[in-house]
């Protein structure tokens, strides 16, 4: 069974998730949205998608690739995964992002963790996160447990 992991990432918490599991799962081919030229996904078996939210939602690429494969989507093994540091509304950030049918069709959903890394995010990014969190310091909410359990789901 081969599987396609499909990411989205501004400053690489969803590589890094992607990347997690791949190391779970055997031969996942790992592909950043953002450089184009998706492998057919007629390759795959199983195919897992994952991006930050930001404001409650998924980066644009993931959007894109979404609205355009959702019918090839439909007869995979699907698996999604959103990136962030607070699980807080994890069902609306899925509910605002995936189509209905898509979260049906989604063998697994989940809400796996996030990485702040002040170096990488720029002054605005500082102040959002001072504001919102009260820090800006590097935090990594990551959850290696949930990344183990999405993955088995994955294979099963």
């Amino acid at each position: 069974m081969k599987t396609l992991i499909l990411y989205a990432t501004k400053y690489g918490a969803a590589r890094e998730v992607a990347r997690r599991i791949a190391t779970k799962i055997d031969g996942a081919v790992l592909h950043d949205l953002k450089q184009g030229d998706v492998p057919s996904l007629a390759q795959f078996d199983t195919i897992i998608i994952g991006s930050p939210v930001y404001a409650g939602m998924i980066r644009n690429e993931a959007k894109t690739f979404l609205s355009q494969s959702a019918d090839a989507l439909q007869s995979k093994k699907l698996g999604l995964f959103v990136c962030g540091l607070s699980a807080e509304g994890e069902k609306g950030y899925f509910d605002s992002n995936f189509s209905p049918e898509l979260l049906k069709t989604a063998k697994a959903a989940s809400f796996l963790g996030g990485i702040f890394d002040p170096k990488k995010s720029g002054v605005m990014g500082r102040l959002i996160m001072k504001a919102v969190s009260k820090s800006a310091e590097y935090k990594d909410t990551i959850d290696d447990k949930k990344i183990e359990q999405f993955a088995e789901v994955m294979k099963t």
